[in-house]
């Protein structure tokens, strides 16, 4: 298995001891962890260097990185014990994000054999691949990766787009580049970091192309979010009044559906919303993309909440707190040192199902509850309720994830 770590492709690292393989070890699963490169050292964009090798991929290098090392282990993990012919990924949030991208990244072809997206999204509009060149911009990304690169090389005095101006941002030390880790400068809050690239040779098409149009990677695939990943950043609003404007013309459905007694504070529906759009209904966008290929998917949400934390975390599972059950490793999880009983078997079923399905590209086995495949009519997933329980029902979220997904496709959200 090889663990892509999240940190929205600005900060984190391999080798943190919350991603520790040990408990993998025991389920005789190798662990390889890795470093890619972040920030603008991992994505950036400028005419001159789109100009230098021009048949060649640019911009994303964070995934070239992630690339390497799938083919270091393709040709070495033998060395290990490892069999590079059984090889998964899988990632939490910006890694899950890169799961998706390694799905559709040609180069990427034939060096794994399953995925899994934890938190990753699978459609536009987050992470997924800012395009290149001005006349390529879109709805979610109005602002093209070169022209980001030229609004940081003029921060740094840096003008034009020649190879002079090329040569220049090449002579700024690390530091420099990156630059306290700014996403934007000046009063005007000018975009001076890209993300993801869409260069059109590396990286040719976002994800969500890729699965309408049934490109991607022909393998089994694991996929889901937690039921309260964030209160805003995607999708913000002061009220719950402005909150429905962003639905549009679908308002008044949004309220029937988030908050149809009106009672509910707008932390949690915000909440809700941004799971929601961001990561809930994504998946199961993605489980579908899946099921007309006639590959297997197994959709989760992970809603657990341990004892010590139930009556802070009142709306749910935050974003990122199933690694420490996908691991194994409850003593290096978030802010919690008390480990009970009840979290240690959240762990071990977790871990379990994981080790399944790299083995053998289903997560089902001895000793876990049945996890059912996903199939569009059923929708069904196994959900990590907050009392402990791990449950195969069909999602009850429905109701809300088909109003995104008319609402996103009807552009009236994004």
């Amino acid at each position: 298995m090889v663990w892509i770590h999240g940190g929205a492709f600005v900060f984190g690292s391999g080798s943190s001891p919350a991603f520790a393989g040990e408990v993998f070890a025991r389920q005789n699963v190798i662990l390889v962890t890795h470093n890619y490169r972040l920030g603008r050292l991992g994505h950036f964009a400028f005419p001159a260097l789109s100009e230098e090798h021009a048949e060649e991929g640019t911009g994303s290098y964070a995934y070239m990185d992630q690339i390497a090392a799938l083919q270091w282990v393709k040709e070495n993990i033998a060395a290990f014990g490892g069999d590079p012919g059984n090889v998964t990924i899988f990632g939490e949030s910006a890694g899950g994000v890169s799961v998706h991208s390694l799905l559709t990244i040609p180069a990427a072809k034939g060096l794994f054999h399953k995925a899994i997206s934890q938190s990753g999204g699978g459609r536009d509009g987050v992470l997924t691949g800012r395009p290149l060149r001005e006349n390529d911009a879109d709805r979610y990304y109005p602002v093209s990766a070169e022209t980001i690169g030229i609004n940081f090389a003029r921060k740094h005095g840096i003008n034009g787009t020649d190879a002079v101006a090329l040569g220049q941002l090449r002579a700024l030390d690390a530091a420099e580049i990156i630059d306290s880790g700014m996403e934007f400068y000046g009063e005007e809050n000018i975009p001076i970091y890209t993300g993801p690239v869409l260069d059109g040779k590396l990286v040719v098409e976002t994800a969500e192309s890729a699965y309408l149009g049934g490109r991607q990677a022909r393998v089994p695939l694991i996929i889901g979010s937690n039921s309260a990943e964030v209160p805003g950043g995607f999708v913000n609003a002061s009220s719950k009044e402005e909150l429905w404007k962003l639905f549009g013309a679908m308002g008044a459905e949004a309220q029937a559906v988030y908050d149809p007694a009106g009672t509910k504070e707008l932390g949690e529906v915000l909440t809700k919303v941004n799971t929601d759009k961001v990561w809930a209904e994504p998946s199961h966008f993605t489980a579908e993309a899946w099921a007309k290929a006639k590959q297997a998917a197994f959709v989760y949400r992970f809603g657990y909440v341990p004892q010590v934390l139930d009556q802070r975390l009142v709306y749910g599972a935050p974003h990122a707190s199933e690694i420490a059950y996908v691991f194994g490793n409850l003593n290096a999880r978030w802010g919690v040192d008390t480990v009970t009983n009840e979290d240690q078997e959240v762990a071990k079923i977790m871990n379990t199902y994981w080790a399944n399905f790299a083995k053998t590209g289903n997560p089902n086995g001895a000793g876990v509850p049945l996890w059912p495949a996903y199939a569009p009519r059923q929708r069904q997933i196994i959900e990590f309720e907050r009392g402990g329980a791990a449950v195969g029902k069909t999602d009850t979220t429905t109701t809300r994830l088909d109003l995104i997904r008319r609402a996103v496709e009807s552009k009236e959200l994004h």
